[in-house]
């Protein structure tokens, strides 16, 4: 496979996983700026900090909805905002249009200039309904990919893409509950504590597998170890992380070469088999989390080198 085409299908699969989870990041902090009590600023400045790509907004004294709104729906300028993310997928879908199927073209294609011409102030009079479309149309991407995609080299690209989008999304979240808003200890273990944290199984669509795991114990170490080291739920950074291994590991065979990518995912896989959730709570959550965005980071680099792009 030619290097352009490996990038463009890794990247396609960062982005749309992006679009995807940038619209659960905004539904989480929506979803809690309404809840009786909260301090809805503070709610979205989570929000903005979360998601690497607004630290302005999350410093600015003064901040409301609209802005974070604009900059991580709509802003073309911010190349982690839905909009920005839709149109770089489709970008790199049609440098190599050849290479994907008529389903997934379709999928890249339908609606995308939906956003185009929308105000922040549209947007967020109609924000579930936008976020619900957002996430219906990286659904159907997905789908279109799995059932119509040879497995071979360009599937391994566009699943790592979209795998090291997810896990890094998912710490994000969590990162939004336990160390933006956990500080505020007089909620802690309260009823609006409860929502805040049921808000991230939500947003990760883990509310009933969660329940299935631990028949309704909502607890912040719950969530957390479901998120984190839960090997079988397809969001949690334990299975993107062994999902991306076994991709790296399939590459490696093919081309008959291992490196740095398969050491560094299988380095992260060995560390996670060994955690226990209360050694994390003890040793500090955000920083695991800060940790684990900086390997994710890291990986991704490390696969650009390895495969030339």
């Amino acid at each position: 496979m030619l290097s352009r085409t490996a990038e463009n299908l890794f990247w396609m699969g960062r982005y749309m996983e992006r679009a995807d989870a940038t619209a659960r990041l905004i539904e989480m902090g929506y979803r809690m700026a309404m809840l009786p009590g909260s301090n809805e600023l503070e709610e979205w400045r989570s929000v903005a900090a979360a998601s690497g790509s607004a630290p302005d907004i999350a410093e600015a004294q003064r901040l409301n909805a609209g802005a974070v709104v604009q900059r991580l729906l709509l802003d073309p300028e911010n190349q982690s905002s839905i909009r920005a993310c839709l149109t770089s997928a489709r970008a790199n879908g049609r440098a190599i249009r050849t290479a994907l199927t008529q389903d997934m073209w379709e999928a890249l294609n339908d609606g995308w200039r939906q956003l185009g011409q929308m105000d922040a102030e549209t947007a967020l009079r109609n924000l579930p309904s936008l976020l619900e479309w957002t996430k219906n149309r990286t659904a159907a991407f997905r789908g279109a990919s799995e059932i119509s995609l040879l497995r071979n080299d360009g599937y391994y690209f566009l699943r790592m893409g979209g795998l090291i989008e997810r896990a890094d999304m998912t710490l994000r979240l969590l990162d939004v509950k336990y160390y933006v808003l956990l500080p505020e200890t007089d909620v802690v273990g309260g009823g609006r504590d409860y929502h805040q944290w049921t808000s991230v199984l939500r947003a990760t669509s883990a509310l009933r597998a969660y329940h299935h795991v631990y028949k309704g114990d909502y607890t912040p170490w719950g969530i957390a170890d479901f998120l984190i080291l839960n090997a079988i739920f397809p969001r949690s950074v334990s299975y993107c992380y062994r999902a991306i291994k076994r991709f790296l590991d399939d590459l490696g065979d093919l081309y008959g070469e291992s490196g740095a990518p398969q050491a560094i995912a299988g380095e992260m896989v060995e560390r996670l088999d060994k955690l226990a959730i209360e050694e994390l709570f003890q040793s500090g959550l955000h920083q695991f989390i800060s940790d684990a965005i900086d390997t994710t980071r890291s990986l991704s680099h490390e696969i650009s080198k390895a495969y030339h792009f």
